[in-house]
């Protein structure tokens, strides 16, 4: 029997936004097994970090759905936030992709740290096409057309410098506007909402929106070095309780905590 992907939306690209669907695509059986479409009725479909909207059903051949897109919305947009993400076992990666998508962040960097498992850096996960495809499920759960953006960083050094360099734009330094946090339940200062309320407040939202960093570490955790660079780059040593958390778990409270300080849930 063929398994049928639920889905929220039918995601497409730019290029396959005009040309039929075929039958024997994940989203063809979708919009015919689970939808029961017919012609002339109408699906909820959207382009991959573009329009939502509706598409009507003009034709259905022997293989192939024939539909027009009418735009209608922008699509919910990502949230300012940057999740980085010490490489965690596979597995994880694959629930963390969907969730951090779902929840709506804007960018997942990913790195290699120095107490984590480097085989699992040497996964074709991302490689293989299995990251963007999590991705895009987590985005389609979320009824959403937007794609968190994906990189890869070797080593913590390699992505904070990185993260220094985004701080320039148009030649002005923005940081004075970034909340930077470091979850670590080893050495924390205080708790990651009592943080972020207390940095919001500091923050003239009238002037600019804040954006926000979170580091969270992989099943081993930071090192003295590592929490040392993140410090020096200004990120605040924060907890979310006693409890060791899997990684994709930790990503997934600190995600929500985020859009709860900045009032998106």
């Amino acid at each position: 029997n063929d398994i049928v992907i639920l889905m929220n939306i039918v995601l497409f690209s730019e290029t396959e936004i005009n040309q039929p669907l075929s039958l024997k695509d994940e989203r063809g059986k979708h919009i015919i097994k689970v939808l029961h479409k017919k012609v002339g009725e109408t699906f909820e479909a959207g382009i991959i970090n573009g329009k939502a909207g509706l598409s009507t059903i003009t034709q259905i051949d022997e293989n192939f759905i024939h539909f027009d897109f009418s735009p209608k919305t922008d699509g919910k947009l990502l949230h300012p936030v940057t999740l980085i993400v010490g490489f965690p076992r596979p597995i994880q990666l694959k629930r963390l992709f969907r969730d951090v998508a779902g929840l709506g962040v804007e960018k997942l960097y990913l790195c290699g740290t120095e107490l984590g498992e480097k085989s699992y850096m040497d996964s074709n996960i991302v490689s293989g096409g299995a990251a963007e495809k999590a991705l895009l499920e987590g985005t389609v759960q979320a009824k959403s057309t937007h794609v968190p953006e994906l990189k890869l960083f070797s080593s913590v050094k390699e992505c904070l410098t990185f993260v220094k360099s985004e701080y320039q734009i148009d030649g002005k330094n923005v940081d004075k506007f970034n909340i930077k946090t470091i979850l670590d339940n080893v050495k924390p200062k205080g708790s990651l909402f009592s943080f972020l309320q207390k940095e919001l407040k500091n923050i003239d939202q009238n002037q600019t929106k804040p954006y926000i960093y979170a580091a969270i570490g992989s099943e081993r955790g930071w090192t003295d070095n590592e929490r040392e660079l993140f410090e020096k780059e200004g990120f605040a040593p924060c907890s979310m309780g006693e409890r060791v958390l899997r990684t994709e778990t930790a990503a997934t409270v600190a995600t929500t905590l985020i859009m709860q300080s900045l009032e998106i849930l």
